[in-house]
């Protein structure tokens, strides 16, 4: 093992601030209502959609964002979940948790390019051709690569933007609907075209990723208090995004749940504003999936650029550009996203929701485990709970990723059984050449010191946090 040199030795950069780490947080969970229509399709009509979105908020994603801004604050370094596994169970599984979230990642963002040619080309149907169509996404890929090796802060920047031009159609369209609305409509439920599968995979995909941003901790100012307000910020805004319009489409229309599909606001928006309505739609959902592009991008690649810098993975991928973006990692993120391209959206969501389900549990443990075995540790922010209550406030959503994965196909337990054993293969092969020094590997002892001892002392961890932040 060798001391790398030169390593972070770049241009300083502007850290994200409070207003783009919400619009981060916002594109990372949401991006906007595109994709929500399939829950009014599984849940048989509006009731079992909208309250999913009142009630799955209450029992996954507060307690999600509440463990997040408790650990993410705790270790404000990049990498995230990977620092806070290893911290509780050791580097074996802190491992294990990385290559889980980051290959759930990376699927999750082979979507968005398909799915921005999939809105482009209700308008242009030349983009529906098999020639213009493969261009078209490794150009799109490329370009936002390119963006995201640019800089975080201009990725930050943009995402604020494209979270305005991206919401302001809705706000339209519910303003429109108030005369339409009727609100007998929203009780409609036809129990017998409840389609369980469908329905769970869509809430958990709209509602889940809350832990994502932790991955780019150390890119934050003031991470101790810039997080715990941009994760509130990030939950009143996606849950907004999410009901208004849900609330406006199926409170003026009497539409049959089978309607309800990716793409259907663009309808919704004729019914009540005209074509100039749906066109915005449209082209707001087309830039939206730009901006969840970039996000989960630049959660993927500092989450690998955290690994690497904890001994993980080799040092070429804690090498930062002139930009002070991660580059060789941006780059291995976009070549995952372009050789799963090819999958199905449904296939894609399942696979990703079930590896994301299984780290999601780990993280629960780890967050009761530092609770009971690291008391002490430096919190700067601390869910206002015991610990007793604080295990209580994980069950709920715990559970709900138990059910996400019993309801699983037998095709995704063979996918997602097939990566997990690839991690457990992966491990002892990268330690083994960092031991006999065949790759050069970042040498950090104040990182090595934590994950190798998952019960090191106060003393130390503080030495840690100090030395990161």
């Amino acid at each position: 093992m060798v001391m790398v040199m030169g390593l972070e030795g770049t241009k300083s950069n502007p850290k994200l601030t409070l207003l783009p780490l919400i619009a981060l947080i916002f594109y990372e969970v949401s991006g906007g209502p595109f994709g929500v229509e399939d829950s009014v399709r599984g849940g048989g009509g509006p009731l079992f959609s909208l309250l999913g979105f009142f009630i799955f908020p209450l029992i996954w994603s507060i307690p999600e964002a509440l463990v997040t801004a408790e650990l993410a604050t705790s270790f404000p370094q990049n990498g995230g979940y990977v620092i806070w596994i290893s911290a509780a169970f050791g580097p074996f599984w802190g491992f294990q948790e990385g290559f889980w979230k980051w290959f759930s990642g990376v699927m999750d963002n082979a979507l968005y390019p398909v799915l921005f040619l999939d809105y482009i080309k209700q308008s242009l149907p030349l983009f529906d051709r098999f020639a213009v169509r493969i261009p078209a996404l490794l150009g799109i890929t490329f370009s936002l690569t390119y963006l995201n090796y640019r800089g975080l802060h201009i990725v930050g920047f943009s995402a604020v933007l494209l979270a305005l031009f991206s919401l302001s159609p809705f706000l339209i369209m519910a303003l429109l609907s108030i005369p339409l609305i009727r609100p007998r409509r929203w009780l409609a439920a036809d129990f017998g075209k409840v389609e369980w599968r469908r329905y769970f995979n869509s809430m958990f995909w709209n509602l889940n990723y809350w832990d994502k941003a932790s991955t780019l901790a150390g890119e934050v100012e003031n991470p101790s208090k810039t997080f715990p307000k941009a994760l509130v910020g990030g939950l009143v805004l996606v849950v907004s995004s999410y009901l208004i319009p849900l609330l406006a489409g199926t409170g003026a229309l009497e539409s049959s749940p089978s309607e309800w599909e990716d793409g259907y606001f663009a309808q919704v928006g004729m019914f009540i504003g005209g074509s100039w309505l749906k066109l915005w739609i449209q082209v707001a959902a087309a830039m939206s999936n730009l901006g969840l592009f970039e996000a989960e991008m630049s959660s993927d690649a500092f989450q690998l650029q955290g690994m690497s810098k904890m001994g993980m993975l080799p040092a070429v991928f804690a090498s930062r550009s002139k930009y002070g973006t991660p580059t060789v990692s941006i780059l291995f993120s976009a070549t995952g996203v372009i050789f799963l391209s090819w999958m199905s959206f449904e296939e894609i969501i399942e696979f990703l929701n079930f590896l994301y389900a299984v780290g999601m549990l780990l993280e629960f443990a780890a967050f009761i485990t530092l609770r009971l075995n690291k008391p002490n540790l430096h919190r700067p922010y601390r869910v206002p709970l015991p610990t007793f209550w604080a295990a209580i406030l994980c069950l709920p959503p715990a559970l709900l990723l138990i059910l996400v994965m019993c309801l699983a196909s037998l095709r995704t337990f063979f996918v997602s059984g097939a990566v997990i054993l690839l991690g457990f293969i992966l491990y002892p092969i990268l330690v083994q050449a960092k031991n006999k020094n065949w790759i050069l590997f970042v040498e950090n002892k104040d990182v090595e010191l934590l994950v190798s001892s998952p019960f090191a002392s106060v003393e130390e961890e503080l030495s840690l946090v100090q030395s990161d932040s």
